[in-house]
């Protein structure tokens, strides 16, 4: 028997993931005075909850930082092997969108014991170890738990130099803005999903990992980025622009997308995460030069998306540019 995993999650990819304005109000109790902080940690801790960055990193001694995110989501495609390679590379994003190596994994799987075979968990977390394999880190283990809904992904450390460290906090006007990855993951794995219909083109953007990327905007010289994914670009760009107090022009002409994307949005295949990240920008963004489905193609939950950033790097399309902070955080033409 066949089994398409995509109906066994209400959700899919980091379309499920908790809306970014509701994440926001729950995680901003932990960042003020009446949080609890434990006494003399170890470490400096670099960067944190306060600007919503892709990791968390501390500084062992000297230039050595220790880079640490976990990142894992339902079935975003039908095959469970490249469900399993989609969900490793998207984890392994987050220590490359902070400059840093991954250095060793461990699996977080959520499986429906009774009804989904073992043997499709198998091939899931096939698929993730043949990804930290090409990556050159370790897979050491890690839990799973009996569950009604399937969730599988990877929680990573990985080292950095503190003083390269790519954040979202250290844009600067006049800085352009590169895109590693085109859009349109999002709308073509919905449609994956309600019509079982297969796009090589996004799974292969999907299992690309972030490695070249993140060392070539390490050795520019440049220190502000952050990877794609859930919140959309829009999302994602907003939260740079916010924590370094400038803003953002976009070129939307200038931002590549997948082929057949335009026509999964105008089919009306978007995703509830979707619409609610663009509900989100839309009192912090300028949209009057764009038709609505551009907007949504800019909010895109993208799921293991390219890197954003604040400079220009090989292969990459140049799409906008950092301006002094104006009336919006981002501004679309």
């Amino acid at each position: 028997m066949a089994h398409r995993l995509t109906q066994y999650a209400h959700g899919g990819g980091c379309a499920c993931k908790i809306p970014p304005g509701e994440l926001e109000e729950v995680v901003r109790g932990l960042t003020g005075d009446g949080a609890p902080v434990p006494t003399s940690p170890p470490g400096e801790l670099l960067v944190g909850l306060h600007d919503g960055d892709d990791a968390a990193a501390v500084r062992l001694d000297g230039e050595q930082a220790v880079v640490a995110t976990t990142d894992f989501f339902t079935p975003v495609v039908d095959d469970a092997y490249d469900w399993g390679r989609i969900a490793a590379t998207n984890a392994l994003s987050d220590v490359y969108a902070m400059g840093g190596t991954p250095l060793v994994a461990l699996n977080l799987l959520c499986w429906p014991r009774e009804t989904l075979p073992f043997e499709l968990a198998a091939e899931v977390l096939r698929g993730g170890a043949e990804v930290c394999a090409r990556a050159g880190c370790h897979l050491a283990g890690g839990h799973s738990v009996d569950d009604p809904e399937p969730k599988y992904g990877l929680a990573v450390t990985g080292l950095a130099s503190a003083s390269t460290l790519l954040r979202n906090d250290t844009g600067r006007p006049g800085m352009p803005l590169s895109l590693t990855k085109p859009l349109g993951i999002g709308v073509l794995n919905t449609r994956h999903k309600a019509t079982g219909e297969s796009f090589g083109e996004a799974v292969e953007v999907m299992t690309t990992l972030n490695d070249t990327a993140a060392r070539a905007a390490v050795a520019a010289g440049h220190r502000c980025a952050t990877d794609v994914t859930g919140f959309g670009l829009l999302g994602h760009l907003f939260k740079l622009a916010r924590a370094s107090g400038v803003s953002a022009v976009l070129d939307a002409a200038a931002v590549p997308v997948l082929d057949a994307a335009r026509a999964a949005v105008r089919d009306g295949y978007v995703s509830g995460g979707t619409r609610r990240n663009l509900d989100w920008v839309r009192p912090h963004t300028e949209l009057t030069g764009i038709d609505g489905d551009t907007a949504l193609l800019l909010a895109d939950a993208q799921t293991s998306g390219g890197l954003l950033v604040a400079g220009e790097i090989p292969g990459a399309a140049v799409v906008g540019e950092l301006v002094p902070r104006g009336e919006h955080a981002v501004v679309v033409r």
